[in-house]
């Protein structure tokens, strides 16, 4: 059952798909078609779930889940991660995968592998000020609290010099 993220609490359950490169406004109008109606369909075990999703700087998908109304369960956890499957064949993105860090340098947004972004502290490019995107928050709340936050106040700290 769709509802608009605004409306979850705050304890909701968030997960968080990063693409390697930003959405065109058609896709995002595609992706937007395409979530509503998977998030009405979307069950545990035959039981609606709450759900909703935001995009954010156009390149990052967000779901999210009350778990106050209803809990997921594997299967239902499954079911959201086949339909991110289903976006990136349609749309040729990646959502998937976790190798890929991203990161602020002014308003740009960069999403380099794992390796390049430690190339890229050792340099000093990448800093414990650089802003980073931390998509292992799991509350709505810490995602909107600490999910873009300085490198130093993220999981990327134990690559900082």
């Amino acid at each position: 059952m769709f509802t608009e993220y605004n409306n979850l609490p705050d304890n909701s359950r968030v997960w968080i798909y990063q693409a390697d490169r930003e959405f065109t406004v058609e896709e995002i109008e595609y992706i937007c078609a395409k979530a509503i109606l998977f998030i009405d369909n979307w069950t545990r075990h035959g039981d609606d779930l709450k759900g909703s999703f935001t995009i954010k700087y156009n390149q990052f998908l967000v779901f999210a889940v009350d778990e106050g109304f209803n809990n997921v369960s594997g299967c239902s956890i499954d079911a959201s991660v086949r339909f991110v499957q289903e976006l990136e064949k349609e749309l040729k993105v990646d959502l998937m995968n976790k190798m890929n860090v991203t990161f602020k340098s002014g308003d740009n947004i960069n999403v380099v592998k794992l390796p390049e972004f430690q190339q890229f502290v050792k340099e000093q490019k990448i800093t414990s000020e650089t802003v980073v995107f931390n998509n292992m928050v799991s509350t709505k709340e810490d995602f909107e609290t600490k999910w873009e936050v300085t490198a130093d106040k993220s999981w990327h700290k134990r690559f900082l010099v």
